[in-house]
């Protein structure tokens, strides 16, 4: 199943977006890709609420959405992550749920109880754990991923990039590119072109790279995107 989001921008600087879907009647499984960001995500599920923090995915994962499931999440920036909740902590789903308050819109965060957040009030929810130095931000991942040039040891930027994304620089220069090339392929793009612009050097070299971090193939890709056209297609046409 594909579980596609209703998602807005924020002019915080500590995230990246903001979404929120649901899994319909039937839920389902789907393929998890390889992601770079940390985010925390809430699930209404059966009168309960949790909020879980997951970190970033080397690879891609089989992951399932329960029936009647409710999400809203807040996808941090890459170099914003949670001190005390680590990307390395969480990554490849190793995620944490933070333990339910008296409340049931409540949740236990460093000593205190913490009001859920939802999609409307996001930004606010950040901003206060910004206030109380629960969420910080490195700005050395923006610089580096940006190639601008950076003053200090090559140990002490794999050090910083580790600590504040889970990643090393190589890692997130292949899943970004993963990224890039899926997206490029869902378009229309040809795979051959599809190689050349995403800089892989042959197809087998894509399709290796897409079978490990998006967990399928570029032709899986292309007719998946066909078979989405057409079901759209099939549903809006007027009768």
């Amino acid at each position: 199943m594909d579980l596609v989001p209703e998602e807005r921008l924020s002019d915080s600087p500590y995230i990246e977006r903001i979404w929120r879907s649901a899994s319909g009647d039937d839920g389902g499984s789907f393929t998890s890709m390889a992601e770079i960001h940390s985010s925390i995500v809430v699930t209404r599920f059966q009168g309960r609420c949790t909020l879980t923090v997951r970190g970033p995915e080397i690879r891609a994962t089989p992951a399932f959405s329960p029936p009647g499931a409710e999400f809203f999440g807040i996808m941090f920036k890459p170099g914003a992550f949670l001190p005390d909740i680590p990307p390395s902590m969480v990554m490849d789903r190793c995620d944490v749920n933070l333990p339910p308050a008296a409340s049931r819109s409540a949740f236990w965060f460093n000593g205190s109880a913490w009001e859920m957040p939802n999609y409307e009030n996001a930004d606010t929810f950040i901003d206060w754990l910004v206030r109380d130095n629960l969420l910080v931000y490195d700005p050395l991942v923006s610089a580096v991923l940006a190639g601008q040039p950076v003053h200090m040891s090559l140990r002490t930027v794999q050090r910083r990039l580790l600590q504040a994304t889970g990643l090393t620089h190589n890692n997130i220069y292949q899943i970004q590119r993963a990224r890039e090339a899926t997206t490029l392929l869902k378009q229309g793009v040809s795979i051959l072109d599809v190689v050349e612009i995403a800089g892989y050097a042959d197809q087998p070299h894509l399709t290796r790279a897409l079978k490990h971090l998006a967990g399928q193939t570029p032709a899986q890709i292309v007719n998946q995107a066909r078979q989405e056209k057409l079901s759209y297609l099939y549903t809006t046409l007027p009768y």
